[in-house]
């Protein structure tokens, strides 16, 4: 046991020792050489272009008729007959309900009598007249008598208008019997039936017409849009191009786009002091009966042209810790520069910049997260592959088309 210790213990000192000197070999190799540089970055980039950019406003609405007509009677009686079909379309003047007119015809008739009876009067009375008058200039008849037979004309006379009068008035309610459309448009459901009571100018319609063709649709916007619009339009941002300004497309309640256009009719001069909005009239073409009222739509509507417009990809754009929009790019010298924006609004996948970038600047669209301000990078411009690739015989196309 003695003679193996000594054995054991030389071994590990010689192992202790090739180990040292296998590390002393290796660093002595290791400072002849150069650390290896860290790979420049790429990223790729797109050139801001000033492009002409047609800005528009999506605002809810609502249809609402054209026109619309309560039907009421304007004499009391019994309805005889209802001469329409619910839901159909009704011309103006014609007849929807027949009123009982007896009493009316009866009515006219006697007007008519007893103006037959004044003026069958008033020839006799007028002669009187005349001849008391011949017989005063003879001194015959006393001025008394006179003015009596002059009054009795005169009161024969008034007679005969009163009567002709009456009978006006007994042939417009005779008239008013026969209950007509004022107006050509659709009718709804009917609120009495024959033989129903109905009072003149009651509160309750007979049934109500709505002009649908064509048709309206209300449009709240707020104040704030507004007074922003005009702004723009005052630093000269935006420009309204005359008639097609007042061009404005609907997206129906299916998300489908209504195949024809309306015109802004006018904005309200009103605010609506509850909701700080303005009511725009629109009024749109609804020959198929498509637009009904009470529905609710989307419109469309056209603020102006904005002739240097900047649109970047929106993954272009991050936040900073303050929630404000920033994006990268490159600068003349290849390094990467960090812009603080202000955006206006998204246009599809892409950002409409108010403020913050310049034309010709280069903006880092991918590779963000590999690079930081200050940093050197390579850039592939976006624009200039897309190029490429469209182009014929480009391996890209070519792939394309093999697949």
């Amino acid at each position: 046991m003695q003679s193996r210790e000594p054995v054991l213990g030389a071994l590990t000192w010689s192992a202790v020792l090739m180990a040292a000197l296998s590390g002393l070999l290796l660093g002595g190799c290791g400072r002849g050489q150069q650390p290896l540089a860290p790979p420049v970055p790429e990223v790729a980039a797109v050139t801001v272009r000033a492009q002409e950019l047609v800005l528009t406003t999506e605002l809810p609405g609502r249809t609402s008729a054209y026109l619309i007509a309560e039907i009421r009677p304007q004499v009391n009686g019994i309805i005889q007959k209802r001469l329409f079909t619910e839901g159909s379309d009704v011309k103006a003047g014609q007849v929807l309900y027949q009123i009982d007119p007896a009493p009316f015809q009866a009515a006219l008739d006697s007007a008519r009598a007893a103006l037959a009876k004044s003026e069958a009067n008033l020839p006799a009375i007028r002669s009187k007249a005349e001849r008391y008058k011949t017989l005063l200039a003879e001194k015959a008849v006393s001025q008394q008598d006179y003015d009596d037979r002059e009054a009795a004309l005169k009161q024969a006379e008034a007679d005969v208008q009163y009567w002709k009068a009456a009978v006006e008035t007994a042939r417009i309610n005779l008239d008013y019997t026969r209950v007509t459309a004022p107006i050509s448009g659709r009718i709804g459901k009917s609120n009495v039936t024959d033989g129903a009571l109905v009072t003149a100018y009651q509160a309750m319609p007979l049934a109500t017409i709505q002009q649908l063709d064509p048709i309206y649709v209300d449009v709240p916007q707020s104040t704030t849009e507004l007074l922003r619009l005009k702004r723009r339009l005052e630093d000269n941002r935006l420009h309204q191009n005359g008639k097609d300004q007042n061009t404005v497309k609907l997206i129906l309640e299916d998300h489908t786009a209504y195949p024809l256009e309306g015109a802004l009719q006018f904005r309200d001069v009103t605010v609506e002091p509850t909701t700080g909005s303005v009511v725009l009239r629109i009024v749109f073409p609804n020959p198929e009966g498509i637009l009904l009222p009470g529905m609710f739509v989307r419109t469309v509507v056209k603020e102006g042209v904005n002739e240097r417009a900047i649109l970047i990809p929106q993954q272009a754009v991050s936040r900073d810790p303050k929630g404000n929009p920033i994006a990268l790019i490159v600068d003349a010298e290849g390094k990467i520069q960090q812009r603080t924006l202000t955006l206006d609004r998204a246009i599809g996948d892409k950002w409409l910049v108010s403020s913050g970038l310049g034309l010709g600047d280069r903006v880092v669209v991918e590779g963000i997260q590999k690079v930081r301000p200050g940093v050197s990078v390579k850039v592939i411009d976006v624009d200039a592959s897309r190029k490429a690739d469209a182009e014929p015989g480009s391996p890209s196309r070519q792939t394309g088309k093999a697949n």
